[in-house]
């Protein structure tokens, strides 16, 4: 059985955990927070040089890090990666767009308001840089899903897993997601999915 090391609350964590679930993929999961150095600690560094979460561990002894190389891995051949090579470029645009465009806005300002440790990093100038840079993102999202149901099509692929992580958190980070319809009702398309699991949910 795989071993997952990720922080329950994180919602690169949570991607690989939501896809597991859906695919019912049996796994042991390990609690470790990136927020209280545990990452950081030799042991850990030991798994991962990068010293960050989710982290998968293989029964041979393998690991694999970052969220989107997770899901790749663990969904080849599934219903979420799409056979069209076309539609499954797409699906990769938007996985790359997830990690260099979404996440740096989206869930960083989740994190710096969410966390108080990341308080000391909340300034203004970066609190409205962010709030910019996410709205941004999320109006390139609404103005794709005004086109088709998904991201890459009528059909759920990791595109859609990956940026549901962040963006139904990102209320937290203080975004009015009323002002994007689309992606409102993308959001519950997604959570209506066959096996879908909250952010909260553990295997037991």
């Amino acid at each position: 059985m795989p071993r997952l090391y990720s922080q329950p609350d994180s919602g690169n964590c949570y991607k690989p955990r939501l896809l597991m679930a859906k695919l019912a993929m049996p796994f042991e999961h390990i609690s470790i927070s990136s927020t209280d150095g545990s990452t950081r600690k030799p042991e850990f560094m030991a798994k991962n040089p990068n010293g960050k979460v989710p982290l998968l561990e293989f029964d041979d002894g393998r690991f694999l890090a970052e969220s989107n190389a997770i899901l790749l891995h663990l969904a080849e051949g599934s219903r979420f990666v799409p056979e069209d090579s076309y539609e499954r470029a797409l699906m990769y645009q938007w996985l790359f767009f997830e990690q260099y465009t979404h996440e740096p806005n989206i869930a960083v300002r989740r994190a710096l308001l969410v966390y108080p440790e990341r308080a000391k990093d909340a300034t203004p100038e970066r609190l409205a840089a962010t709030l910019e840079g996410g709205n941004k993102a999320l109006l390139v999202m609404e103005n794709q899903l005004q086109k088709t149901p998904y991201f890459t099509g009528s059909h759920i692929s990791l595109a859609d897993i990956a940026l549901y992580a962040y963006t139904h958190e990102a209320n937290r980070g203080g975004y009015d997601l009323a002002a994007y319809p689309s992606v409102a009702k993308w959001l519950s398309r997604v959570a209506g999915d066959e096996g879908h699991v909250p952010i909260t949910w553990l295997p037991d």
